[in-house]
């Protein structure tokens, strides 16, 4: 059985992207995850200790994003699902970085 833990609009800010304005300045970027695990022995225990804390998912999103400058949201995103994936429990992982503040001069909703 998947159980799953859902972090939407973590706002971090960071130093990504392939310009240089965009290392130097930095921007606002929008973390959203999707944790699949199993929720059997935390629910049968009540014990936060048998689950994956959701402090912690946003933890490692916000190290990831607040690091080291990266050029691309690809491989921001990549580096967030590589350390949740290495966690004890997790069955899959989903990671959505949005860069709301991207260089695109025409309207544009997300990224």
């Amino acid at each position: 059985m998947a159980d799953r833990i859902e972090l939407d609009g973590l706002e971090v800010y960071g130093y990504h992207g392939v310009y240089d304005f965009e290392k130097e300045a930095g921007q606002k970027f929008i973390v959203d995850l999707v944790v699949w695990t199993d929720f059997t022995v935390a629910v049968a225990e009540d014990d936060i200790n048998a689950t994956i804390s959701y402090v912690d998912l946003a933890d490692i999103a916000v190290d990831v994003v607040s690091g080291p400058s990266l050029d691309l949201i690809e491989t921001v995103s990549a580096t967030i699902a590589d350390r949740i994936n290495a966690l004890d429990g997790i069955l899959a992982v989903e990671v959505t970085v949005h860069k709301p503040d991207a260089p695109i001069h025409h309207p544009f909703s997300d990224v």
